[in-house]
């Protein structure tokens, strides 16, 4: 029957018109969807996964006209990874250069930013380690002038530059593992001879980053140590200058209750005063938690 054969035709015409017209409509609907530049407010939030672990970070304050480099220095204090050692994606998986914008980027607010960590030297290895708090782990990634760990690009150090290598590697970790609160592996770093007075490209001790993130329990560890409360990052902030801007009034308060009891000669770290004070801020800080 020629009638019967034109049917099946005839419907197949009528659905390719209608698969067109929804490849035509799809695009208008996602593009809806879209932030119109007009209506992005003047500071807004963005959220930062860190790849290598599926932490995500929120970060406020921040603007269309702020450069990836300013980004990337708020987050050496938010997600704890110098800066040196960042590498930020957004979307297109493209590498965010430092003096771009995030409005060049089409960065929306509250849009997720990729946080990955640079792949080499051993640098990705460490940072787990440390985000896990693990001593077992660091202990074999380079971290002392005893270690027998090398890479590639440090098989060949010798004597002050070996120094130097794992120097550098034991600093990134006691930042990273104060910044997450692992206070039994600060205290493990800092025995094998982590240097609390040593500092990030921008200039942070673990002091700063302590005080950043509200965590008191490293405080009194790093205090005994020798961290200095007077240090100033490359902005001119002091650890407490960053508890006061963050609003970590916990940590402020212990940071001047220190500042007191220092002018007033109570410079031993183990002083039974300042112990008491460090003990009375920790336990305030848990009690909050609960």
């Amino acid at each position: 029957d020629p009638e019967a054969e034109e049917r099946p035709v005839q419907r197949q015409g009528r659905a390719c018109r209608q698969s067109k017209r929804v490849a035509v409509t799809e695009p208008r609907a996602s593009s809806s969807l879209s932030v119109s530049p007009d209506s992005i407010p003047d500071v807004f939030f963005l959220r930062v996964r860190l790849e290598e672990t599926g932490e995500m970070f929120r970060v406020a304050n921040c603007r269309s006209d702020m450069t990836v480099r300013e980004l990337k220095e708020e987050l050496d204090l938010m997600v704890g990874i110098p800066l040196n050692l960042q590498r930020l994606q957004y979307l297109d998986e493209g590498v965010l250069m430092d003096n771009s914008t995030l409005k060049f980027h089409d960065v929306a607010p509250g849009g997720v930013i990729s946080l990955c960590i640079w792949h080499y030297d051993g640098w990705t290895e460490l940072v787990l380690a440390a985000v896990e708090g693990d001593p077992s782990k660091l202990s074999c990634l380079g971290i002392s002038e005893e270690s027998f760990y090398r890479t590639a690009n440090s098989q060949n150090f010798q004597g002050e530059r070996w120094k130097q290598w794992t120097s550098q590697r034991a600093c990134v970790a006691l930042y990273i593992t104060s910044h997450r609160g692992h206070v039994d592996t600060v205290r493990y770093l800092l025995e094998h001879g982590a240097d609390c007075l040593g500092r990030t490209p921008l200039g942070r001790t673990p002091l700063h980053v302590v005080a950043a993130m509200g965590r008191l329990d490293c405080i009194g560890p790093l205090l005994e140590y020798g961290a200095s409360i007077h240090d100033r990052d490359a902005r001119g902030e002091t650890p407490i200058a960053i508890a006061r801007r963050l609003k970590r009034r916990q940590s402020e308060r212990t940071m001047f209750l220190l500042y007191w009891l220092a002018k007033s000669g109570a410079k031993d770290p183990n002083d039974l005063l300042l112990k008491e004070v460090l003990q009375k801020g920790s336990s305030s800080g848990k009690s909050k938690k609960s």
